[in-house]
């Protein structure tokens, strides 16, 4: 399943993809206020649109409710990018899921710090995993060429 983004900010709408797991979570979402598949997704009490100061601030508040002092909703963004790229994805489709035309606003989502750097460093070092290198400790013999 794909969701059309048509409100955006650069004004040029595009599709993303909706995870099977966000999927049923928002059929069961949409079953339970007794809603339609092409209704907005974030209603008010009486089924109308919520506009996006009532998001941000039910957002703050459920936020703040828990401890939480950072409450954006940009956040999220940030949060999702980072750990898109933790888990494996790729900086090129991220670039297409977050809507932006250059790879540097990307890179800006998907900032990482201390322990997100050093999180499986030696899996993707290649001095870790060079072949016949398997242990640390083990020292690797530099060859010299002839020219």
């Amino acid at each position: 399943m794909e969701i059309l983004l048509t409100n955006v900010k650069n004004k040029r709408q595009h599709i993303i993809p909706l995870s099977t797991r966000l999927e049923r979570i928002l059929t069961e979402y949409l079953l339970y206020r007794k809603g339609e598949p092409d209704d907005y997704l974030f209603c008010n009490h009486y089924g109308e649109q919520l506009k996006k100061d009532g998001i941000s601030s039910a957002i703050e508040r459920y936020n703040k409710s828990r401890g939480v002092e950072k409450t954006s909703i940009h956040l999220y963004r940030h949060t999702f990018a980072k750990n898109w790229i933790l888990n494996g994805g790729d900086i090129f489709r991220l670039k297409s899921i977050l809507g932006h035309s250059s790879l540097d606003i990307v890179k800006e989502y998907a900032e990482m710090f201390g322990a997100d750097l050093k999180r499986d460093f030696d899996s993707f070092n290649p001095l870790d995993t060079m072949d016949g290198v398997k242990n640390r400790g083990q020292s690797i013999k530099m060859i010299k060429r002839a020219n």
